[in-house]
């Protein structure tokens, strides 16, 4: 690669057009194909006060002659950081289609979003009516030439990018919602929580939103009438979906329920649930042998703790072992066994944990004695990656005893060694569910 020699200004800045070549120059030979109009191509706006290219905020500014410049070494570094990224293109993570979602409009405001943004530009490419038009680079990065398309029917299509990608542009959102706060502070939009993906339907004045009793085909209350029963057995008999749907999510109880939850580890039905529900119970951006300890947990660790565990339980092979499925097992000891160990840094409002958890394990629950799960935090300032204790499967399930006595004494009084008759002598080995929504091990 013989590197160009860009002009820049006495304070190291340079053009737009020369941060292009420049950076198309630096990455020719990265392993994740960079996009050559990185600075220039939609959604990047050098108007907004900075760019992403891969997972670095690379600033903008504006000189005298009007023309927007962004410094030199900034570019460098990130091309640097990309190139340093190794990427196996035959190690897949699912990105989509995952349901019916609303489309929203993306204009200059709107963060990177990069899996609405992908699946919106997919869906308008497969729609005729639509022309096909060129599609946009994220963060730098040309995802087009590492996205791969599966087709199962002749209708059902599934996308796919290399799992290193995914990380990348995991990255670069967290590392522009991270910005964003910092320089924007006084603008409420940056802080208010995202609207929920499916908003309610508005109510009309003349119509009050009440259940008939007489109405037969409101949900009924699930009673446990499929406890003990196997999924893999369950799923083939005829009619199971359409009795799914005639019970209220077991969790929420005001939903219908749209799915029926089981557990990887052992095969067992848990119970029907609704798509909210079972969305919130997955881990989030589960990858191979790790998962982020999202703020979704705060949830089901804290607030609704005992409704939670109960329905985790209801699988008699976890209920029996007083444990939790490997992957919900890692972030609860990532999240309450270890909350005294996360670093903290001083925020307007005390002080905040930084960064965010990652938990990533060795072996599997078939392997206690060789299982290893590592507890790190991401984005952390004082240093990435930054190991917080590796805590061995025997001792984080003898720690979830422990605490779930203190927490749910009804829910740990219902589990116990004394129910191992009948389940199977060693747990199924955790495999990844593609044809799931992208994320199982739960």
């Amino acid at each position: 690669m013989s590197e160009r020699a860009m002009p820049s200004s006495a304070d190291g800045l340079i053009t737009l057009d020369a941060a292009n070549v420049l950076w198309a120059d630096l990455t020719a030979d990265s392993t994740v194909p960079a996009a050559p109009m990185a600075l220039t191509s939609p959604p990047a706006r050098p108007c907004k006060g900075y760019v992403l290219l891969g997972a670095a905020v690379v600033t903008t500014t504006r000189t005298n002659d009007g023309q927007w410049h962004v410094p030199e070494a900034e570019v460098r570094r990130a091309a640097a950081q990309l190139n340093a990224v190794a990427m196996n293109p035959q190690d897949l993570v699912r990105i989509g289609p995952f349901g019916k979602s609303p489309q929203q409009p993306f204009t200059e405001e709107t963060p990177l979003r990069w899996r609405q943004r992908i699946m919106a530009e997919l869906q308008r490419h497969r729609a005729p009516e639509q022309p096909a038009g060129r599609p946009h680079p994220l963060a730098g990065i040309d995802w087009r030439r590492t996205l791969v398309e599966q087709t199962r029917t002749t209708t059902r299509r599934t996308w796919w990018l290399p799992r290193a990608v995914v990380k990348l542009l995991d990255a670069a959102e967290h590392a522009e919602t991270q910005w964003t706060r910092a320089t924007r502070p006084h603008q409420r939009s940056t802080t208010a929580p995202e609207p929920p993906p499916h908003p309610r339907p508005a109510r009309t004045p003349d119509r009050r939103q009440t259940t008939n009793p007489q109405d037969t085909t409101a949900p009924r209350p699930y009673g446990a009438e499929l406890e003990g029963q196997l999924y893999s057995v369950l799923s083939r008999k005829p009619g199971t979906s359409r009795r799914v749907a005639g019970w209220a999510c077991a969790v929420c109880r005001t939903a219908p329920a749209t799915v029926l939850d089981h557990c990887h580890e052992h095969g067992y039905v848990r119970a029907p649930l609704c798509q909210s529900c079972n969305t919130q119970e997955r881990p989030d951006h589960l990858y191979a042998n790790d998962i982020r300890v999202a703020n979704r947990y705060t949830r089901l660790f804290h607030t609704h703790t005992e409704a939670w565990l109960r329905h985790w339980h209801r699988c008699p092979g976890c209920r029996a072992r007083t444990t939790l499925p490997l992957p919900h097992l890692a972030a609860w000891t990532a999240h309450i066994a270890c909350r005294s160990l996360r670093p903290t840094h001083q925020a307007p409002r005390g002080r905040k944990p930084c960064g965010l958890l990652r938990v990533s394990w060795t072996g599997s629950q078939n392997t206690p004695r060789s299982c290893l799960l590592t507890i790190t935090v991401d984005f952390c300032p004082s240093g990435e990656h930054r190991v917080l204790a590796r805590v061995p499967y025997r001792e984080a399930t003898e720690r979830f005893r422990n605490w779930l006595a203190d927490t749910a004494p009804a829910v740990a009084a219902a589990a116990g060694p004394d129910r191992l008759d009948g389940l199977p002598a060693q747990a199924r080995p955790v495999i990844v569910d593609t044809s799931g929504e992208g994320l199982s091990l739960f």
